[in-house]
Formats: C-alpha cells, structure tokens, sequence
C-alpha cells in the first residue's frame, strides 16, 4: 500500500527555509484523535509523580509533573535519558533502552524501583521493582501483576530515542519486530499473532532439519505447513491492515516535518499451502522455510527514494518521529486520549523550523516529555513548555 500525504497543520513560527505553515491554523490538527481526546479529559494519560531508589544515576529522587509539555535539560551525561527510561519502566514495565536489567540498578546496590502515580480515567499507581536475578515485581493501585507487560495493556505509551532510527537505517527484521509490537498496541486482540507464527516456523523449520537428517518422514511436516500457511496469511493481511491505518496519518505527519511525498508501503501476498509444497525441495535443502511474512518488509520512503539507503540522518530520524506521532494519533483516536509521548534527544538534526513544527504536532491534550541539552534547544516562538526540569547528576528538580 502506497500513500502519499500533502497535507499537514501549522502553530509554529520560523525563520527557516522550510516550508511555512499559517499559524492561525491551530485547529487544523492532522493526528487522528486529537480533536476528539480534547474532548474527553478522561483519558489522557498524565504522570503527576515519579518516584526513584537506586534507579541507573538517581539514588533518590520525588519529582512532580504537570500535564503538557515537560522539557527536561542539562548536559550529556548528567541522567536525562535515565529519568525519561524510569517514567517508561514504571508505566510499561520494561527498558526501551536495554533488556540487560542489571543495568537499571545503581552500581552497588541490589534493587531499583519506580513508582508512579498519575492519571488516565481514573487514578493509578504503579510499582516496579528491578532486582537481577529475581526478575521483576510489578504492581498496579498495589495489586501484584503476574507479568510486567500487563500494564502496556492498561498505561499507553510511546517513546522516541536515537536508537529508535534503526526502524529506517537498519534491515528488514527491525522494521518487522517494530510493526509486530505496534500491530499488538492498536489491535490487542493480535498481540500475539507474530509470536504463534514464529513459533510454527520454528517448529516447521526443526521438522526440516529432521526430513533433511534422515530422522523423519516429509508427513511429519505437513501439519507444521498447514499452520505456517494459516498463520501467515493471517498475520500479512494484519500487518497490510495496520500499515494501511497508519500511512495517512505518518504521511501528514511527515509532511509537516519537511519529507517530501512520504510514503509506507507493505506489499501482502499471503501465504498457502501449495506455495510452501512447491518449494520443499528447496526448503528441505536449507533446513529453513523460504517463503511468508518473515522475509517480507515495509518500505519508509520520500520523494521516491528508499530511506534506509538513500535518506540522510536527518530524513531518517524524521521518517521515525512521524511514525511515532502518527501512531500517537492512531491510539488517540481508538482509545479516545493520546499516550504518554516520552521524547528523547528529539531537537538533535532539526532545523529551528523543524523544531518548532514537530512541537506543533504533539496531541494538543494529554502529556509529552522531551529532553534538550539546553532550555535554547526550544524553538522560539513555540508555546512554552508547561514545566522545565533541570538535571544534574544524580538529581532533578522544576525550575
């Protein structure tokens, strides 16, 4: 599915060569949802405390927030990353940073724990204790959660960081996991679909191994092919539905930002039974199944050209900001309030223009926090941020 986006809405000012935008045009949002969470307060998911002992640099920390934006400032180094990977912990239950959790503890201590209160309807407090070793502790409103990816079911949140530009630059099994997760966020009921497919095909590709060894008779793979064929037809059609969602929305996104004719694009073509017979040979001979939707990829483009190879940094990491808003317009409008949008190094290769545009398009409502190496990182003529926090090591504090 190929979309091209020209349209896009304005509430910056700039002196840049970019494209300019009327800045009464405020109410001409482009999220999905946006005008709609507006008008249902209840939704919006809101940190208003973030509690820390022995996370990464904080030994202790309490630090209130406010809704809007949180501009969060100081030189690199000194803990702005960590503050923002905290609020993700404690809210999702999980590092976007790191699955090594021994690095969450602060060196030489042996626990570290967040704790968040907020709101999203209704009050909530969450607790997640990190001990290596011990796994996790996750508690939400004090109950004991049998798993910490249970609070992604109840908290929406989104984050952006340097890492995440490997969605455009690197190969095809990045943008794959990241469209997997995300079709789990927007369609719960298919959280688990990429997951029952790689497990047929793990299992298919053992029978192979086996049919190639000697071990076992090519009768054995058929009920393996059989789900393979099933599975994979139904997580294509879902990952081309989810693309398809989510195209008018990054292209408008896009635009704003300066791409020029964004596009996604996920070619589906199912996958059957018949097609898998016909290359068993093949498959047989590699002890692996060459053909579904793991080897297939979803194309990030703009003005014709692949960004992966052809987008420089900065076409590349507005490529990724625009997915991310894009699908903070998307959750906005299904869960009727934008997420929690956790924003980090964000101004790094914007133009002031870009800076003060991608401002513009956070969800009007709701609450977004970003970090800057300084306060004059914020484009001029933007709205000021609703609260600053200034970071220094092991503390931060609203200026």
């Amino acid at each position: 599915m190929l979309v091209d986006a020209d349209r896009f809405h304005g509430l910056y000012r700039s002196t840049s060569q970019a494209p300019t935008t009327d800045t009464s045009s405020i109410g001409k949002a482009v999220s999905l949802g946006c005008m709609r969470a507006e008008s249902d307060q209840a939704r919006w998911l809101i940190v208003e405390h973030v509690s820390l002992r022995n996370f990464r640099s904080y030994g202790e920390l309490e630090l209130a927030l406010v809704p809007g934006v949180v501009l969060v400032t100081g030189p690199n180094g000194v803990g702005k990353t960590n503050l923002l990977e905290a609020i993700h912990v404690g809210s999702q239950g999980f590092s976007p940073r790191t699955r090594a959790e021994t690095r969450l503890v602060r060196f030489g201590e042996r626990i570290a724990r967040v704790r968040l209160r907020g709101r999203d309807g209704s009050g909530f407090e969450t607790d997640v204790e990190v001990e290596p070793g011990q796994g996790k502790r996750v508690r939400l409103n004090g109950a004991q959660l049998p798993a910490a990816e249970e609070l992604r079911l109840r908290l929406s949140v989104l984050a952006f960081t340097p890492d995440r530009l490997a969605v455009v630059k690197g190969g095809p099994i990045v943008r794959r996991a990241y469209f997997d997760r995300m079709l789990g966020r927007l369609f719960p009921s298919r959280a688990e679909l990429a997951l029952e497919y790689g497990r047929a095909l793990a299992q298919r590709n053992r029978a192979l191994r086996r049919v190639r060894a000697g071990e076992s008779s090519r009768a054995a793979l058929e009920p393996w092919t059989s789900q393979v064929a099933a599975l994979g037809t139904q997580l294509d059609e879902a990952r081309a539905e989810l693309v398809g969602l989510l195209a008018p929305a990054f292209g408008a996104q896009a635009v704003a930002l300066g791409l020029e004719r964004p596009s996604l694009r996920y070619e589906p073509r199912g996958l059957t039974v018949e097609e898998l017979d016909r290359r068993l040979e093949h498959d047989v001979e590699r002890a692996a199944t060459g053909a579904g939707p793991h080897l297939r990829d979803v194309e990030i483009a703009a003005a014709g050209r692949e960004l992966r190879s052809y987008g420089s940094q900065g076409e590349q990491r507005t490529a990724v900001l625009a997915l991310v808003l894009a699908e903070a317009g998307v959750l906005g409008e299904r869960r009727a309030g934008p997420p929690l949008l956790l924003l980090d190094d964000v101004f790094s290769e914007l133009d002031e223009g870009r800076r003060a545009r991608l401002l513009a398009l956070l969800p009007p409502r709701g609450q977004t926090v970003l970090t800057a190496t300084e306060p004059e990182a914020y484009p001029p003529g933007a709205a000021a941020p609703a609260l600053v926090v200034a970071v220094t090591p092991g503390a931060a504090e609203a200026t």
